[in-house]
């Protein structure tokens, strides 16, 4: 039997998935430590939280805040960052200071207050476009944008903190992540959040490209799974995985499962692709699978029903 996680930390535990990895921490009886510079995140993600949360606003840079939190953490899980494609072309220096030096930051210090491991979250952008389907985690890595390199440098930083110094880590390549709690206000926001929030309101929203781009949609709550079983599997050290579904969806067919949702007809309008979007993407996630016993076990249908309920209040 896996040994219960103690005390965990989460940087970024203020936003989307970090706050939801929160709640089933906590709910598994952890105490968890949680870092959040309140950028993106929101302290009203937390309210469900209870007595078990302790809550620092700060930034993952702030070194001296990081080896006080880290004291006698277990796992850190790492979900802090600037995770948009277009804010890292818009700014790749800002950006990079938080993904690169940021993750550095957070490595160095679980190594120096003796952490057992730290979970990373990756993304599946690292791939870039290489028209090769499925994704599978030996790819040649093929970054179109900052935010990519930056989370390949992030990966390249975790597995040589387990070679050279001994701090178990493990990589999770999100593919694309949805659910309650996705912020829908910024235009940098995931395209489920945003689409909810164009069709409560009544409003079309933009696609950019022809919109017959697809993806992997993958509902929080199995990616919170995925990081508690790669906190505490013995075969996930020193490991990559994609955590996804192993099915995709057109953008087009996303819009329109959203617009039956809410009983709207609108056609969307369209625009330019922008620079260093992916056409297609879907995982292999045969190694989660057998590595990690991951399966996710919310359909595309069933959490987007859940996020609409959401979204309605």
């Amino acid at each position: 039997m896996t040994k219960p996680i103690t005390h965990a930390l989460v940087t970024g535990g203020a936003g989307f998935i970090g706050s939801h990895l929160v709640d089933a921490l906590i709910g598994r009886g952890a105490r968890v430590t949680v870092i959040d510079n309140l950028s993106t995140g929101r302290r009203e993600n937390l309210r469900e939280a209870g007595a078990g949360l302790d809550f620092h606003e700060g930034d993952i840079r702030d070194r001296d805040l990081l080896k006080k939190l880290m004291h006698g953490v277990e796992v850190v899980f790492h979900q802090a960052a600037v995770v948009s494609v277009p804010l890292s072309v818009a700014q790749p220096l800002d950006s990079a200071e938080v993904n690169e030096m940021g993750t550095l930051a957070v490595l160095e210090t679980a190594r120096q207050a003796g952490c057992r491991r730290v979970v990373l979250a990756s993304s599946s952008a690292v791939y870039g476009d290489d028209p090769q389907l499925p994704k599978r985690e030996e790819m040649t890595l093929r970054p179109l944008s900052p935010y990519a390199i930056q989370k390949m440098v992030a990966e390249y930083y975790a597995g040589l903190y387990g070679t050279l110094y001994g701090l178990e880590t493990a990589c999770l390549r999100y593919f694309n992540v949805f659910g309650p709690r996705q912020d829908p206000s910024s235009p940098y926001s995931g395209v489920i959040s945003i689409f909810m929030d164009r069709a409560v309101a009544g409003r079309a929203p933009s696609i950019y490209g022809d919109g017959e781009q697809t993806r992997d949609f993958v509902y929080v709550q199995d990616v919170v799974a995925a990081n508690l079983r790669a906190a505490t599997a013995k075969a996930a050290a020193g490991r990559v995985f994609n955590i996804g579904t192993g099915h995709t969806i057109t953008v087009n067919h996303l819009w329109q499962s959203v617009a039956d949702l809410a009983s709207i007809d609108l056609r969307p309008e369209y625009q330019a692709a922008r620079d260093g979007d992916i056409l297609h993407s879907v995982a292999a996630i045969e190694a989660a699978r057998e590595q990690l016993g991951f399966a996710p076990e919310v359909s595309f249908e069933d959490g987007l029903a859940r996020t609409y309920d959401w979204y309605l209040g």
